[in-house]
């Protein structure tokens, strides 16, 4: 399930809309299992990578990305075709992603003291090592801002994109954008304060 190279930047690959894209889906819901077993290597990379990049772990994001076919296995017979496979998978692996998380949190405060937390690192001149940085910033937004910024950013939705994976409003989204974008920049320059 975990590709190569699960951070590299968005090729559409998850919304490439190969003419044979909707017979396999409606094979799969016919109960083909070698149609969804086709859709599946279309989509794990992308799924892997939009679920590590929401939970921060490969081990979750690989259980996340494979629950998230389950679950549409299991309920594609209901898929309507409203949207594209692709971001329909998107939605649902984007809310156990953003689940897991919150179990994540939630377990980590109750198993670690505050005292036990450890200092955010300054971010240095590499690229790797600003990545990394970001990384830990991102990683302190609220769930939904965060997921906004993966999608938007890193995923190379449309802002309507993210709107429908997320389930919320096209203004909601660029409220959480923005938000976001203004965390992170006095975020990074604390940082780079501290450094100097």
């Amino acid at each position: 399930m975990k590709p190569d190279d699960p951070l590299r930047p968005s090729d559409g690959a998850m919304e490439d809309s190969a003419p044979d894209e909707e017979a396999l889906v409606r094979r799969a819901q016919a109960g083909d299992q070698a149609a969804f077993r086709a859709l599946v290597a279309r989509h794990r990379d992308r799924a892997y990578a939009l679920a590590l990049r929401l939970t921060g772990s490969g081990a979750d994001a690989e259980e996340v990305a494979q629950d998230a076919f389950v679950r549409a296995w299991r309920a594609l017979p209901a898929f309507r075709g409203e949207a594209k496979f692709g971001t329909w998978l998107h939605r649902i692996v984007a809310r156990l992603a953003l689940d897991r998380r919150v179990q994540l949190v939630t377990r980590s405060k109750r198993e670690a003291p505050e005292s036990d937390a450890p200092e955010a690192a300054a971010p240095e001149s590499s690229g790797d090592e600003n990545e990394r940085v970001l990384t830990l910033l991102l990683a302190e937004l609220p769930e939904r801002a965060r997921a906004a910024v993966v999608l938007y950013y890193y995923e190379d939705r449309s802002v309507s994109e993210v709107a429908r994976i997320l389930g919320v409003p096209e203004g909601t989204v660029k409220t959480l954008l923005s938000r976001a974008r203004v965390s992170l920049r006095e975020a990074w320059t604390r940082l780079e304060a501290r450094q100097r």
